[in-house]
This record gives C-alpha cells, structure tokens and sequence, in this order.
C-alpha cells in the first residue's frame, strides 16, 4: 500500500471516528425523559438518567438567556447557549430529586417557561419541574384506591370574605356514609397557597398509598390559604411578608370559621384526641403558634422545616405550653419535628428544640431528611413519615 494510499484511509478512519463521536454526543444530549411537569407534547425540560436537566426555549431576539430555581437546581443562574432559529440550551449539572420552582431570565426580565405547567409559588404562577428520585414512588399514583381533594369554599366571619379549601377525602369516604374520620390541617409555606400540598406536595398519592399499605388511619386532610386580614383592616397580607404574616388573624380563621365548618360538613371525628395540625416553613410556625396555644384542640402537632429560631425557654415559650411536661405528654399525642439536612438552619434549629424538650421531659420526634433542602422532597418525606403516627391507639 502506498503512503498516499494509507495517509487517505487514516483521514477516512478520522473521519468516521469523528462522525460518530459527533453522534454519540448528540445522542447523549438527546436520551433523557420529558420532565412530567411539562406541558402536554413538550420534550423539554429533559431529564437525563444522572439527573442533569437540559432545558431549552426559543427567544430569536434575546441577547442573553439564562435559568434560575430553586436550590436543588443548583448554583445558578446557568447561562444558555444561543443555537439554530433562535434556540437556547442548557445542561445542569445533576439536580436533587423532588420537586423545582424554576424561571427563565431573558434579558434581565423573569418569565415562566412556555414548556412547563406552572405552579403557585414565589407568591406567583412560577414554572416547576419534577426530578424523579431512583428508587422511591411512595409520593406516586398507583394502582390503589384513590381518594378525592375537593375544593370547598366557605364565608369567614374573621375576614368577611370568601375563602376556599382544599379537603382531601380518604378512598372509602363515600362508599361508608356512617363512618366518621380524624382530620389533619395541613399547612403551606409562605408564597404558596392551598393548593401547594397536592399540586406540588402530592400529599394524596401519599395518603392513598400509606392507607392503602395499612400504614396510615383513613384521615380527612384540610388545606387552606394561610393568609387573612381581619375584616376592615387595609390589605391583605401578601404571599411573601413575611413569616408569620397575619397569623392571628389566620388562627381566628381556624377557630372559628374552619374548624366549624368542617365538622358541619364532613363526617368528621370532632374531639381533640381525632384533630391534628402540621405545615411547612411558615406553615411550621403557624402550626407552633396555633397548636400550642390550644391545646384543648388539637392532638398531633407536625412541624416540617418551620422550627423556632433564636433563644428558647420551655418555661416561658406559647404561654408556658412547656411548662408542666407531665401535663404536656399527657395531653399531646405527638410532637414531630424535621428538616432537610441541605437547610442547615433549619435543621439546626428542630435538632436543637427537640433536645431542649427532651432535657426537659417533654416527649418530641426529630426526624432528619438526608440530602434534601428547603424544597417539596423534604416536606413530601415528612409527610410520609408523619401520617402513619397519627390517630393511633393510646398504649
């Protein structure tokens, strides 16, 4: 063979060796699964099998485009890169399971993705997309009987608005007219709204499978905007003031308009010994200053992320809730406390009130979220955790 000849074929191999190479890494952009929070018929968000997301939008006269979310997303904004007819790209590095708030800045200007269903957070319609974690499904449809959230809407007295809830219904709640259940107030966090635990929390996929398992008591779980202004007063507190934001203006709400409404319109087990109450990040604090204050009312008390910060003292802390630690484990049935280990203050500070109580004899639960932050896949864990220790049988 000549040189010629064998210079020719080695620049035919280079060639074919590039080609494929190209191929190879298109095809390595290309597998993945659309994220299902897409809009219907959307390819991206595309999830890979090591959980980086490529996202991808079509903005011809943008000068400069870019991603930013939440915090298992990763540290953004991630930069995208301008290809053919106006389109952008970008791949993340592997993200943490659970679900993202996320949004696209073009030109400095926030805007949701077209290609993403939206979901009330930030205390506005904000893009989501859902990471899947290898291995777990207890926050999954499946193939067991399901039960139904339903929105109620009722007049407040304390408001003098209309208000509306959403009420998750065991599977077996219509099927058994004379049966009668316990009810847990589930609560949001701030710039989120009543729909966040069953849009992006999944809580009754959660609850069915638990039920359907054995593993959890058919329970009602109500839902409600945990803002409110009292009537006459000038504004309603927003989305992201802070917090605590009208709190007890929302504690009357529970009081005297929920609460009574529930037990008027559902088949409900109204004893204190049969209510239970729980949320996350300000739904933790609400749930704290609620629960605490009446306990004549409520039971079970669940706090996801939404310990206290700063000094504590058990003796003084709610009106001296704490006071008497006999009196407290005798009167509430479960005092349950976590955080993800990714939100170090929040962690730090349930670990640290937990330890508190338990110096002072009071009976608490910490449960701690390995590799998660202060997003959906911790609190959608807590949940998991804590409805199975609800409205169990005195030992």
């Amino acid at each position: 063979m000549s040189t010629r000849m064998g210079a020719w074929l080695l620049g035919l191999a280079l060639l074919a060796a590039s080609a494929a190479a190209q191929d190879n890494q298109k095809q390595s952009q290309d597998e993945g699964q659309p994220a299902t929070t897409n809009v219907s018929g959307a390819r991206y968000p595309l999830i890979h099998s090591d959980l980086r997301i490529t996202f991808r939008v079509k903005a011809p006269d943008a000068r400069k485009v870019q991603v930013q979310g939440g915090d298992g997303l990763g540290k953004g904004p991630f930069s995208m890169v301008r290809g053919e007819d106006g389109l952008w790209a970008v791949t993340t590095p592997p993200a943490v399971p659970g679900f993202h708030y996320y949004w696209l800045l073009i030109d400095g200007v926030a805007v949701n993705d077209p290609a993403s269903e939206t979901f009330f957070g930030y205390g506005k319609p904000t893009s989501g997309v859902e990471v899947p974690e290898k291995g777990v499904d207890f926050y999954d449809a499946k193939n067991v009987p399901h039960g139904e959230v339903r929105a109620r809407w009722y007049h407040s007295s304390v408001t003098g608005q209309w208000r509306r809830a959403y009420v998750y219904t065991p599977p077996d709640y219509d099927a058994n007219p004379q049966t009668r259940y316990p009810v847990l107030y589930l609560q949001h966090g701030a710039g989120e709204d009543e729909r966040g635990w069953s849009t992006q929390g999944r809580m009754n996929f959660i609850l069915d499978n638990l039920i359907a398992a054995g593993k959890a008591k058919p329970m009602l779980v109500v839902m409600d905007r945990g803002y409110a202004a009292r009537a006459g007063a000038a504004g309603a507190p927003a989305a992201r003031s802070g917090p605590f934001a009208g709190t007890s203006a929302f504690e009357d709400v529970v009081l005297k308009d929920l609460i009574p409404m529930i037990d008027s319109t559902y088949r409900t087990l109204s004893d204190r010994e049969h209510r239970a109450m729980a949320g996350l990040s300000m739904g933790g604090g609400q749930t704290l200053q609620i629960t605490l204050r009446h306990l004549d009312t409520f039971s079970h008390i669940g706090v996801f992320s939404g310990a206290l910060f700063g000094k504590f003292d058990p003796k003084t802390a709610y009106g001296g809730a704490f006071s008497d630690p006999t009196a407290f484990n005798e009167k509430v049935r479960l005092l349950w406390l976590g955080a993800g280990s990714g939100e170090e203050r929040f962690v730090k500070s349930a670990r640290a009130l937990h330890e508190a109580l338990e110096r002072d004899g009071i009976k608490s639960v910490f449960v701690e979220s390995q590799g998660t932050a202060h997003e959906w896949q911790t609190w959608r864990r807590a949940l998991y955790d804590f409805a199975p220790r609800l409205f169990r049988d005195k030992k």
